[in-house]
């Protein structure tokens, strides 16, 4: 491996190191993680070899895309609580990032998505049936790596594929009559995201023989900065530019999949709202039939620029501050700065 400045392969992942690592006293830590990160690496790299050489190809395909590794970052940073990166702790972060790797094999085909961190989609590649084997695939390897740590490791990642599972259904299924459209997304991405970052932050402590007294400030504060993280990528999601954001703007919208700026869009009862409500929906269904997905660029832009989207960053700090204060059962110290730093990084990036 090419040397690196000091941080910069977090940085590569997260873009957020100095923000997260800020001050002395995160030297160490920040030591500490990458070190973890780069056997986190090398794990998910042997893991996800495969004999058969389309699954090899496959079940790698993502993974090569590169990846942000929140998940494995978050599991050591909370590690430092215990006995550190053990070998535990690697495999539990291991374990959860190609959980979320399988996700987003089946998110894609659901939701119909061209590209995934900046490269077609595994659907588009080799159609729908392979990504969705590869995806079950990937789960089944990330359950047999808990299966080695106990009847502990294995009710975590069950708890958290139900939950992931239950988030999908009902982003499917939709809301019902009575229900609140926000309250109801609030909850999809509880158990979409932040399940999974709960898990992860929640195993750093498991697996490192971190105090018992910490798991459940640590399930509350990676479900609530889950959500921000979530509730910002949806304001990423109207970004006119693809490169940055590695998929072609609006495709939560195209895939009909009702984003938070578009639910509190559609609260809003002044003319100008409803007319841009009307557009948006005018829009999706014409490209539905066919039309150019560019039909929809004009109604993006306004919809970016709408008090909307500033709601929905001012819902996703107020989930990032949540998210701060269920770390007050920790001790001061390096690892409360950090994930205090994590929480306010994830609801105020750029892609």
């Amino acid at each position: 491996m090419t040397p690196s400045a000091p941080g910069s392969r977090i940085a590569g992942k997260l873009g957020l190191t100095d923000r997260i690592f800020a001050g002395t006293r995160s030297r160490k830590l920040l030591s500490a993680v990458e070190a973890g990160l780069q056997r986190v690496d090398a794990a998910l790299e042997r893991e996800l070899r495969s004999s058969d050489a389309l699954a090899d190809t496959t079940s790698r395909y993502l993974y090569d895309a590169g990846g942000k590794r929140i998940r494995p970052v978050l599991a050591l940073l909370t590690s430092q609580l215990g006995d550190g990166a053990t070998d535990r702790v690697i495999d539990g972060a291991t374990a959860l990032e190609m959980t979320h790797l399988g996700s987003l094999y089946h998110d894609d085909v659901m939701d119909a998505a061209d590209k995934r961190r900046g490269v077609p989609s595994a659907h588009e590649v080799w159609g729908n049936s392979v990504a969705i084997l590869t995806g079950d695939l990937l789960f089944s390897r990330a359950s047999q790596i808990m299966a080695r740590h106990g009847d502990r490791a294995i009710q975590l990642q069950a708890d958290t594929f139900e939950r992931l599972v239950l988030g999908q259904m009902h982003e499917t299924v939709g809301p019902q009559e009575g229900d609140d459209r926000i309250a109801f997304y609030l909850q999809v991405l509880s158990d979409k995201t932040g399940s999974l970052i709960a898990a992860a932050a929640q195993a750093g402590v498991i697996f490192s023989n971190g105090p018992e007294e910490f798991q459940k400030p640590m399930v509350t504060f990676g479900e609530k900065a889950g959500v921000a993280f979530q509730l910002l990528d949806d304001v990423i999601d109207l970004s006119s530019d693809p490169d940055e954001t590695g998929k072609v703007p609006g495709t939560d919208l195209l895939a009909g999949v009702p984003t938070m700026p578009y639910l509190i869009l559609s609260e809003r009862t002044d003319a100008a709202s409803r007319a841009l409500r009307e557009r948006i929906d005018d829009g999706v269904a014409r490209i539905a039939d066919g039309a150019d997905p560019a039909h929809l660029d004009d109604a993006l832009a306004d919809l970016r620029d709408h008090e909307a989207t500033q709601a929905t960053l001012d819902y996703a700090h107020a989930w990032s501050d949540e998210a701060i204060a269920a770390l007050e059962p920790l001790p001061d110290g390096p690892v409360r700065e950090a994930l205090t730093r994590f929480a306010q990084a994830v609801a105020d990036r750029s892609s």
